[in-house]
């Protein structure tokens, strides 16, 4: 065999070799740390409202009651924003991520190979997934916790600082953009990456305001563990 032949294939060894090993190492350390439990932090023991922790089967949002005496999200995450602009509209979920995996991305049959090169390096910009619910139910796949005001509180100020907003102070909406009929884009904060997901968002949502959580998981099956 040609001695350049060989060197190339023995590069090209070394380098599938390392980003088995690499990928190895991160599928080992999300394993072992979304099983390490932050106990709740909270010494609130009232329980005032109810929150829900959801998941699609990949990406989780936190979904919260739009109208408390704290605030009413409708009032800057607009009904008129969404397809559908259903009245009536009784939950709001928040779900933060990668823009153009989030827009160029409806499907996993629409991925492409950049936008995940993008995503996984921290080289792209973050967008919030807002999306309206008249009701929640309680599945595999969404759980129900219960949590006083002051943590709601807290969650309400972590949400918040995760958009970006316009001169105006208003969430900087993203147009043209959907899922479905009650959802909606907006700008965020912070970027993406193999170390920062959107579950590692939503896992810290539940940190910042005092409930149980992973210690670290890119997955959503980090969070669920810990409440199932």
């Amino acid at each position: 065999m040609n001695s350049g032949i060989q060197k190339a294939l023995k590069a090209t060894g070394y380098v599938a070799g390392s980003v088995g090993g690499a990928l190895g190492l991160y599928l080992t350390a999300a394993a072992v740390l979304s099983r390490i439990t932050v106990p709740k932090a909270s010494t609130d023991p009232r329980e005032d409202l109810d929150i829900y922790i959801f998941s699609n089967g990949v990406h989780t949002d936190i979904v919260v009651p739009i109208c408390t005496p704290y605030i009413d999200w409708s009032e800057t995450i607009l009904l008129a924003n969404t397809k559908s602009k259903t009245p009536g509209m009784r939950y709001i979920g928040f779900g933060w991520g990668d823009k153009g995996f989030y827009l160029d991305t409806p499907t996993w049959a629409e991925l492409k190979a950049s936008t995940a090169f993008v995503a996984m390096f921290y080289l792209g910009t973050s967008a919030m997934h807002t999306t309206f619910y008249q009701d929640m139910q309680e599945s595999e796949d969404c759980i129900k916790i219960s949590i006083s005001h002051v943590d709601y509180q807290k969650l309400i100020r972590y949400i918040q600082e995760s958009f970006r907003y316009d001169e105006q102070g208003q969430p900087i909406y993203i147009p043209g953009h959907s899922y479905g009929s009650d959802d909606s884009f907006y700008e965020a904060h912070r970027t993406y990456g193999w170390f920062y997901t959107c579950n590692t968002w939503a896992n810290d949502a539940l940190k910042y305001c005092g409930q149980k959580a992973s210690l670290w998981t890119p997955f959503d099956t980090g969070i669920f563990y810990q409440y199932r």
